[in-house]
């Protein structure tokens, strides 16, 4: 039953500390008979609390760290309907079924449903047999719609994946700008607003632009520790991915590539080494894509290919891998997408796989953006290559990037595991602070190096910095030296780029300390990124294997997951509304065999206990029964539910014989005298873009007549000969790169082979 409605012009009344502590205990029952667990993740609770109360609420929780609960638990608590603004149909449906699963009141309203159906659900809306109603923006903004809601007792507005609101966010969408409307027709309304990425600026902007009055800002912890980060060189990507699925054969995951021809190609190779993969990106028509995404949340593909098209919103537990084909275009886009494995708090593996050709390709796109936004993507760019180059503990990166700080190593990244040779940089750390310091924090790391450096160029002495006392104080490093420690003292904790003030450095408190003299900083040797590469090659660095608890039987964990199948299929849901892995785990683990003893575990609620609870305890019984001996799953059994049998191996591609370097170039030499494009002969070497130039460039200055234009404009060289001219052929690319504007103006490739074509013009003219 429904209250009566409260016109939501009229503020309805906070609830007295009396009333909202029965609120906050009838969430907690709630939490138990329809989810199965007997209390909240931390801030949950406080969080609803804030909701209950009456107050807009803004919530950052990463990604698996259980955002829906916030806003699903209040709905079924207050008085009347909760509508969720979703940005993606396919998010909505999946909500809509794992809560219709729990035995929730939800449905969708989208394109997707006829008229007929829509006026169904508007039924159930107005006779209060609903409890939550999921909405696009586009279907909130449409005529009549809001005039709609007016009409009912809308008890809460919930707006998922919130970040969507901001251009200074990962994955803006302008239709979610207009949602500000909520607050202007519904002043009484509270509204909660999710998100799993938003850094200081996108956090700001998310409350401005939604109009929130004075809300309760939470975040939680961004720390996944069970999520075990490596990076590995962008070489042989095929087969790293191969040697990465070796370890965990039946374990499904997603494959992230930075081209829809990518995520194809891959998909067909992984298929041919007997692997249930398939591609999912935009360019595909919208059925091909629901049924791929319907095969892999039902365990039917182990493996999806995609484009970051696929994922916002998946809520599939049971992921317990990523990888990154390609360098994502920035941290908040990373950190996202590698949280949607071990969503259900098991562990899981991110791999990244990193070329500085990945740099370049991305670049180039982001180079097709307006001025300022392609200058905000690209600083986001560079800190994503840093992460990947980084030789500090990968997690303290990712946490310093949204506001968090980790005093220790997290034991549980490919750098920790292998740390690199460390030297105090304290002394370092003071110069790069102190000048940043005196510069009042108003100035870019570049011209932080310029300064360091003892330049006068124009940029220097805009900002006065040619008069400072720690001008020229690190004039015997590098540009490239300074360049990746300043970068290490980011990642530290020690600095931060304010990106909405002019991409300023500004001196954390850690910084701070280190200025006072009371923290030491250690510092890791700068090394190009290929050494680097080869050093930890060399070390063999791999990701932790993500076996299932040593104390859970492993024959009764798979018969669990076969039953849950079964009953996943027989309902039309994915098995892990059904039960997450973690809840096979103990389930598996403490075998109970009574349905009070089933209730005590975790993930098992009333509600799941009488639509699915019987089978699994009729099949522990079993097992029990028998002694554990009786349903050791056979191949055939396995094979028939799409699982490999355990002693199944995926046969080793053909090794390609390895060629020295000079048969490389010679290789690469015959292809382009065939007249290939560059992309044509990377495609064909299967080599990154910045080998293959780097081949082209060498040839060019030893005599081989190159098609140069084709890779080199004119005028571009014509401006770096100039330079090359006064400074000489040695001269640092970097400091090319100031000298002509910076990183907008030119690109490090053209450098490379202006440096080719300068040095056969010598050549030439000393008559060799």
């Amino acid at each position: 039953m429904t209250q009566p409605l409260t016109p939501p012009s009229v503020p309805a009344p906070a609830a007295a500390p009396a009333a909202l502590d029965q609120q906050v205990q009838a969430a907690r029952a709630a939490l138990k008979q329809y989810y199965g667990y007997d209390s909240f993740r931390p801030q949950q609770e406080a969080i609803i609390r804030s909701v209950l109360g009456g107050h807009d609420t803004l919530v950052l929780m990463p990604t698996g760290g259980g955002k829906s609960v916030c806003f699903q638990v209040p709905a079924l608590v207050l008085p009347g309907l909760c509508v969720v603004v979703s940005p993606l149909i396919a998010l909505m449906q999946d909500q809509v079924e794992a809560l219709r699963a729990n035995g929730i009141a939800a449905e969708a309203m989208n394109s997707a449903h006829s008229s007929s159906a829509q006026d169904g659900i508007a039924l159930l809306a107005r006779t209060g047999r609903l409890k939550l109603l999921y909405v696009s923006p586009e279907k909130l903004l449409s005529p009549g719609f809001l005039d709609f809601l007016g009409r009912l007792n809308v008890s809460l507005f919930a707006i998922d994946e919130a970040h969507c609101i901001s251009s200074w966010g990962h994955d803006f969408r302008p239709e979610y700008t207009q949602l500000n409307v909520l607050k202007e027709r519904f002043a009484a309304v509270p509204v909660i607003a999710l998100t799993a990425t938003a850094d200081g600026v996108t956090r700001r902007d998310i409350i401005r632009q939604l109009g929130l009055q004075q809300p309760q800002v939470f975040v939680a912890s961004f720390d996944r520790p069970n999520i075990s980060l490596t990076v590995q060189p962008g070489t042989d990507r095929v087969k790293r991915v191969l040697d990465f699925l070796r370890e965990r054969p039946d374990e499904p995951g997603i494959v992230y590539c930075l081209s829809r021809k990518q995520t194809e190609a891959l998909a067909e190779k992984l298929a041919a080494q007997g692997y249930r993969a398939a591609a999912y990106h935009a360019g595909l028509g919208p059925q091909v894509r629901a049924h791929v995404q319907r095969q892999f949340l039902q365990d039917d593909l182990q493996i999806i290919c995609a484009t970051i098209a696929f994922g916002m919103g998946i809520d599939k537990g049971n992921v317990r891998w990523v990888v990154h084909y390609n360098l994502p275009k920035n941290i908040e886009g990373y950190y996202q997408e590698i949280g949607r494995g071990g969503r259900d708090g098991a562990p899981a593996a991110a791999l990244l796989l990193y070329s500085y050709a990945d740099v370049i390709s991305l670049e180039g796109m982001l180079s097709e953006a307006p001025p300022a936004t392609a200058q905000l993507n690209r600083a986001k760019l560079e800190r994503m290559r840093q992460y990947a180059e980084a030789a500090h503990c990968r997690r303290k990166i990712l946490l310093h990037y949204f506001g968090e700080t980790r005093e220790h190593d997290c034991g549980n990244c490919d750098v920790c595991r292998n740390p690199p040779t460390l030297f105090d940089g304290t002394e370092l750390a003071q110069k790069a602070l102190s000048g940043a310091a005196r510069l009042r924090e108003r100035v870019s790391l570049p011209v932080l190096i310029d300064v360091l450096r003892g330049l006068r160029n124009a940029n220097v002495l805009a900002v006065g910095g040619e008069q400072i006392k720690t001008w020229g104080a690190g004039r015997d490093l590098s540009y490239l030296d300074w360049y990746s420690y300043l970068h290490q003292l980011l990642n530290a904790g020690l600095l931060h780029i304010a990106y909405d003030e002019g991409y300023a450095l500004r001196i954390d408190e850690a910084g701070r300390q280190v200025l006072r003299g009371e923290r030491r900083v250690e510092l890791a040797r700068f090394q190009p990124a290929e050494k680097a590469d080869r050093t930890r090659r060399e070390r063999g660095v791999r990701a932790a294997k993500t076996a299932a608890p040593a104390d859970a039987p492993a024959v009764l964990f798979e018969l669990l997951k076969r039953v849950r199948k079964q009953l996943a299929d027989a309902a039309g849901v994915p098995p892990y509304v059904v039960f997450s892995d973690v809840t096979l785990h103990e389930l598996a683990a403490t075998q109970p065999t009574t349905r009070m003893a089933m209730l005590a575990v975790s993930g098992v609620g009333p509600v799941k206990f009488e639509k699915w609870g019987e089978p699994f305890i009729n099949a522990i019984l079993d097992y029990v029964r028998d002694g554990g001996h009786a349903v050791v799953p056979d191949a055939e059994g396995l094979a028939d539910l799409g699982y490999l049998p355990p002693n199944a191996t995926v046969p080793a591609p053909p090794k390609r014989p390895r060629l020295n370097k000079e048969e490389s170039k010679r290789a690469t030499w015959e292809l382009h005298q065939q007249g290939k494009t560059l992309d044509e002969v990377m495609n064909a070497r299967e080599l990154a873009r910045s080998t293959v130039l780097g081949q082209l460039g060498e040839l060019y200055a030893e005599g081989y007549a190159v098609r140069m234009a084709e890779l080199l404009p004119r005028e571009t060289y014509r401006r770096i000969k100039d330079v090359l001219d006064r400074h000489g052929v040695e001269y640092p690319a970097a400091d090319i790169t100031m000298a002509l504007g910076g990183p907008d103006e030119v690109a490090g490739e053209h450098i490379y082979l202006s440096k080719h074509v300068y040095r056969r013009v010598l050549k030439q003219q000393a008559g060799e």
